[in-house]
């Protein structure tokens, strides 16, 4: 039998480890390095515990409306020690999974920093001390990303906090001020307004969430300022001076200069590549901005050198990286097949939910497209009005000839999972027909999509037709 090729891999969060799992399952002999927890981002300090965070707000919530819905329950407050300790509960499992996934399909685990010596050759400086050096037949770069410094003054004063610090809170701030108004800026201006923080955010561009959908975006704003929450947009912050023990952001909006005054500031303005310290100048591996460059099958100018996930740069989600993991491993071991970013489905974890996939109806129109509209609002879904979560819609965009589903855009209870059959119609090229030609269960917020695709029909049952 043929000796199974050597598999480095150089990073253990979502896209490596499956990259590793993959290989491995396809007959290679894997290591993985990793410098830290594995999981990465997601599971250690991004979509995993920002969830534990979320689900207690949402119990929280729905406590303070029981007795709406005939419960007499006392007021809950919030135990942010066992809070904390829940989330660290959840990540240890998570991560402490990964690690039994790696070993039951013989994938080698080596803790410590690895930096290119050669094209295919690291040094790993080992966590206990000492160094080790590895080489593979072909190596995937995963080394994900870090959250992005804002270079203003007082941007690093003690107390100023990216999302990874914002995870660590021994308390909740009074008022908190929100630099970014993107998803990882909404989703903790909804967790810790759930906590108990009056929050404002502060967004550079015209509205917060850019790549969304504007009508969607819109209708989260008023939400957002509905539940109490100060919003500027069109509004960049200068500096950042401490006050005793407030921070003062000076704002320019577009009525001119004005104040924040917080007791802690979380400046949530993305993430980037992180590829320091790597040492690709040892290898041909090539990029723009600390992003490496690799070409549709996820290789880089170094053959037999991939990279993948936030290293790589495009869209950061760990779902994207799952697949680029599988993708990398798959070309790595002799496939050839381009990585396909068709369908996507971006998901942000608000009250309400907003999800999406395809096209904007503003990237429609400006691509030319002949397009059709159906809107269904959650007022008129009954089990939606059951569960006391009537605020949002589902919007579909669809070919105005033949109906082909374009867009799927959804704000309210349940959006992050009815988005999936969204992203099976775009994937499937399905019509409105075969969308509202399905049965759909009654009484779901899932029939909402159904009646989205009437609408876009004009054959609306449930709402008038516009």
């Amino acid at each position: 039998m043929p000796t199974p090729k050597q598999v480095l891999v150089i990073g253990g969060g979502p896209g490596g480890y499956v990259a590793a799992i993959r290989a491995a399952q396809m007959g290679a002999a894997v290591t993985l390095v990793e410098k830290g927890e594995l999981g990465g981002t997601c599971l250690n300090v991004g979509c995993m515990p920002t969830k534990v965070l979320l689900h207690t707000v949402e119990v929280k919530e729905a406590i303070a409306e029981a007795k709406e819905i005939g419960l007499e329950v006392a007021e809950a407050t919030v135990n942010l020690d066992q809070l904390r300790k829940r989330k660290e509960r959840v990540v240890r499992q998570l991560t402490g999974g990964v690690g039994m996934l790696l070993k039951a399909n013989g994938v080698k685990v080596v803790k410590g920093t690895a930096s290119f010596i050669g094209p295919k050759k690291v040094k790993v400086q080992l966590v206990d001390g000492g160094e080790e050096n590895l080489e593979g037949d072909r190596v995937i770069i995963a080394t994900g990303s870090v959250p992005v410094q804002l270079p203003i003054p007082g941007a690093d004063l003690p107390g100023i906090w990216d999302s990874d610090m914002a995870l660590e809170v021994k308390e909740i701030p009074e008022r908190l001020l929100i630099i970014g108004g993107g998803v990882i800026g909404t989703e903790f201006a909804n967790i810790f307004h759930g906590l108990g923080s009056k929050v404002t955010i502060v967004e550079m561009l015209p509205r917060i969430l850019p790549p969304v959908d504007g009508e969607i975006a819109a209708a989260l704003t008023k939400e957002f300022q509905r539940r109490g929450m100060d919003i500027y947009t069109d509004s960049k912050v200068g500096r950042i001076e401490q006050q005793g023990e407030a921070y003062v952001a000076t704002v320019a909006g577009p009525e001119g200069e004005f104040k924040v005054e917080a007791d802690r500031v979380l400046i949530a303005v993305g993430r980037r590549p992180y590829t320091e310290g790597l040492g690709l100048e040892n290898t041909r591996v090539q990029t723009d901005r600390g992003r490496i460059l690799v070409d549709e099958y996820l290789e880089t100018a170094e053959p037999g050198v991939f990279a993948i996930g936030d290293a790589i740069g495009g869209v950061l989600l760990a779902h994207v990286a799952f697949a680029e993991g599988e993708r990398a491993a798959a070309n790595a071991l002799g496939e050839k097949e381009a990585m396909d970013y068709t369908v996507i489905p971006n998901c942000i974890f608000t009250q309400p939910e907003v999800a999406a996939v395809g096209l904007t109806e503003e990237e429609a129109r400006e691509q030319g497209e002949e397009i059709v509209i159906g809107r269904f609002p959650f007022q008129a879904n009954g089990k939606a009005l059951i569960q006391q979560e009537t605020r949002g819609m589902v919007k579909i965009i669809a070919g105005a000839e033949y109906g082909e589903i374009l867009g799927v855009h959804i704000m309210g209870p349940n959006a992050t999972e009815l988005i999936l059959e969204g992203g099976l119609a775009i994937h499937m090229e399905a019509t409105l027909e075969e969308i509202y030609g399905t049965i759909h269960p009654h009484p779901t917020v899932g029939e909402a999509i159904a009646e989205a695709a009437m609408a876009a029909a004009k054959r609306a049952l449930h709402i008038p037709n516009m």
